[in-house]
């Protein structure tokens, strides 16, 4: 039945991971988990399970599909008493979703089997998840690790989650990584399914044990949690990582709840804020145009590159990049910024090496009328 506990007769998922797969899942999950909180635990009397957050996972692939502000509410009803985690303000209606190459990309190896075609899907609070991850990788530190790695600098040294994720190890700091086995698996805890996270050293050093509790899920019921279906973008702009838009952002949103972005296929993007107290253009050129094919022939035709400009709340433009203050160098290979008029803005990020996987978001905006645009 729907929601029913796994059972060791029909479903089994188990992994062995590296430091460094350990690093990378958290890293993806860092900035995810933010837009979705949660954070309370069965400990507590609560369960925040439903917060927002589904995993897929099959022989070839590992799939998050999160809602942003999901957890918000039951969050708000324990917050106070339970201190759980919080959600990123502005979040809601942005949906984020991930995949991630299982077979060695995430994993160095994992087995899985259900009556669904070895298919399994399961809710899970991403906030525990993070919480569990993180204390693997600092017992993992702790096991002989030398100083933070260089690699381990966020995309863009600013507010506190850079400042966090400055004390991160990187992957290549961990000593005798060879001699660490980290097994993750699907199992029974206290009669209820878990995600669990062994942490075992060879010479019987270390040993660590966390367990998330999940809800499993009908294999069918994974096309609710599909990533949005959009138009073809009228403007796809990628950008260098060295040109980060979040500290830009972050000072729009201060001054005004609602910021303006125009779009060219000439390489340009325009930032901007206008009310009856201030005026403010922020400038990117020399971004690098994508298009499919077909949209590259229809370019060529066109005497104008084509235009977009969006209505966007400033906190959900905020929520979906906290991931350039949170990810270390070297994890992120490039980010892109496609505009949908009035439709939705996605930011698809693509995860270095680039064959390991992406996230993306999907960003809701306000109606514009033509005559409210700047193009």
């Amino acid at each position: 039945p729907n929601g029913a506990p796994c059972s060791k007769a029909t479903m089994r998922f188990k992994s062995r991971m590296a430091a460094e797969h350990v690093q990378l899942l958290h890293n993806v999950i860092v900035p995810i988990s933010r837009l979705t909180g949660g954070g309370s635990g069965p400990e507590n009397g609560k369960s925040s399970i439903g917060s927002g957050t589904t995993i897929y996972l099959d022989l070839e692939v590992l799939r998050i599909s999160s809602r942003g502000g999901a957890g918000r509410a039951a969050e708000d009803r324990c917050v106070s008493q339970l201190g759980g985690g919080s959600s990123e303000q502005g979040a809601e209606g942005i949906a984020c979703f991930s995949e991630l190459i299982a077979a060695n990309g995430i994993f160095l190896e994992h087995k899985i089997e259900s009556i669904a075609d070895n298919v399994i899907v399961f809710d899970i609070d991403l906030v525990q998840l993070r919480t569990a991850l993180a204390a693997t990788l600092q017992s993992l530190g702790g096991s002989g690790g030398a100083g933070d790695g260089a690699n381990s600098a966020p995309l863009h040294n600013s507010g506190a989650d850079a400042r966090n994720s400055s004390s991160r190890r990187s992957s290549s700091s961990f000593h005798s990584r060879s001699s660490v086995l980290v097994v993750m698996k699907l199992a029974k805890r206290g009669g209820l399914p878990c995600l669990c996270l062994d942490t075992s050293c060879a010479n019987g050093t270390l040993d660590v044990h966390h367990a998330v509790p999940v809800k499993i899920l009908r294999a069918e019921e994974w096309q609710h949690h599909l990533p949005p279906v959009v138009n073809t973008p009228d403007v796809q702009l990628e950008f260098q990582l060295d040109r980060p838009l979040r500290p830009v952002i972050e000072r729009l949103k201060a001054i005004s709840p609602i910021i303006y972005v125009d779009g060219s296929m000439a390489g340009e993007l325009v930032l901007r804020i206008d009310s009856e107290a201030v005026s403010i253009r922020t400038f990117y050129d020399k971004l690098i145009p994508r298009a499919e094919e077909e949209e590259e022939q229809s370019q060529s035709r066109r005497a104008d590159p084509a235009r977009c400009t969006l209505k966007i709340d400033s906190k959900k433009l905020l929520a979906s990049l906290q991931w350039q203050s949170s990810m270390a160098r070297g994890t992120v290979g490039s980010y892109i910024i496609c505009m949908i008029e009035n439709e939705m803005m996605v930011v698809h990020v693509v995860l270095e090496p680039e064959d390991v996987g992406f996230f993306t978001y999907y960003i809701p905006v306000h109606f514009l009328s033509r005559d409210m645009m700047d193009f």
